[in-house]
């Protein structure tokens, strides 16, 4: 854990409410290491609910606002950070509008539903000189960077597959004979069916962190099995990635036994190795000569993930989804708090990562309605969107 002592940023809210799927979450993991402190918000259209969070929070009233435009506008020069927590297909006005304003951004994932709104607000960041990180939380588990490192350095040898899994069983499952009720958001696709930007995001994401480039072709199959006709929620597809890596994936939502059944495993010319999130302390490490071990995150050999500041406490006690989500937020504190905000990071993601995983989601649904291999390249070129007015495309 980094203990060097830093005066929390001002952070914003805009969605992020009590009764919401991410909210606690976030506000968990932004104010676990004390690099944030949540200070204003407009989490909730409804007021009833808005007030009710901002009191749980422990925010002021009058800097709790009904429309997330007032909050922008008034709020603006007295935050270091502004949080975009709501549904995916309402963040592109958000996002603009802060923009122009100069607020730096922290958006959950999926940054947009389309690859050219993708576009449009990657080319915002870079008129308004703005700063916009995208969450993508499972890149913040210790092990996976450890994992990360490992084949940075070569020890898995020459990097030939990847396979990602994230079957859950959400719109399958029946709780105490009741049936499931997902967010209205989540039952209507668009360009990209609501199950990739909600899971493939995480899964083509975790790919290129760990390393296997910019996916250049894909072939896919989708399905619906859940209890919503209609609603695409099962995805499996086969990419291939320069220098003959193939990388495998399985999405869903309607597997059931899988609560978030997370896994990745990785194949290279000397060794194999295996993460699983519902045991996210170790990786599974198999050699070319037939030996296998568990390395935990005890282990003498680690690289990464013994650091200081993932030590919360000892090993033997398991970190894990908030403890990773508040590491990405330490990430983006230190490279906010930072003289060049506007550098590289490791581990923070902007609008060109989240370009290029909707460019790659919008070539699954192409390729799972042809049949054929899709080209990624091509997908992400031709759906370069006309330039901005900028007046008309960002007014709050």
């Amino acid at each position: 854990m980094n203990h060097t002592p830093h005066r929390p940023l001002r952070l914003g809210f805009i969605g992020g409410a009590i009764n919401s799927a991410v909210g606690y979450a976030h506000y968990t993991a932004s104010t676990l290491d004390k690099r944030f402190e949540l200070v204003t918000g407009c989490f909730s259209r409804n007021a009833e609910i808005n007030a009710k969070t901002g009191m749980a929070y422990g925010i002021q009233p009058e800097r709790v606002y009904e429309s997330w435009g007032e909050l922008i506008q008034k709020e603006k020069n007295n935050i270091d950070a502004l949080a975009v927590l709501t549904p995916t297909p309402m963040h592109t006005p958000i996002l603009n509008c802060a923009l122009e304003n100069q607020v730096p951004l922290i958006c959950e994932k999926a940054l947009t539903t389309s690859l050219r709104e993708s576009l449009d607000i990657e080319r915002n960041v870079i008129t308004h000189a703005g700063f916009l990180a995208v969450t993508y939380n499972y890149t913040g588990y210790p092990m996976v960077r450890e994992l990360r490192e490992m084949i940075r350095q070569g020890r898995l040898g020459t990097l030939q597959q990847i396979h990602v899994e994230m079957p859950q069983e959400g719109f399958s499952r029946i709780t105490n004979g009741m049936a499931p009720s997902p967010q209205k958001w989540r039952l209507s696709d668009a360009e990209i069916p609501t199950v990739s930007l909600d899971l493939g995001v995480h899964a083509h994401h975790l790919v290129e962190f760990l390393g296997a480039g910019e996916a250049v072709e894909v072939v896919a199959d989708h399905r619906s099995y859940g209890l919503f006709e209609n609603i695409l929620d099962d995805v499996s597809c086969i990419a291939r990635y320069p220098n003959n890596v193939r990388a495998n994936y399985w999405y869903g939502k309607s597997a059931l036994g899988y609560r978030n059944g997370l896994r990745i495993r990785v194949f290279g010319s000397k060794a194999s190795a295996e993460w699983v999130q519902a045991e996210p302390e170790e990786i599974q490490w198999n050699s070319q000569d037939g030996r296998r071990e568990r390395i935990d995150r005890g282990s003498s050999q680690l690289m990464t993930a013994n650091s200081a500041r993932y030590t919360r406490f000892k090993a033997g006690h398991p970190a894990g989804f908030i403890e990773a989500f508040a590491n990405l937020y330490t990430d983006i504190a230190d490279l906010l708090a930072s003289k060049d905000s506007h550098r590289d990071s490791s581990y923070v993601f902007g609008p060109s990562s989240a370009a290029r995983g909707l460019a790659f989601l919008e070539a699954v649904h192409r390729s799972a309605h042809s049949g054929k291999w899709e080209n990624i390249a091509r997908a992400s070129s031709e759906m370069q969107a006309p330039p901005l007015h900028v007046t008309e495309a960002l007014s709050c």
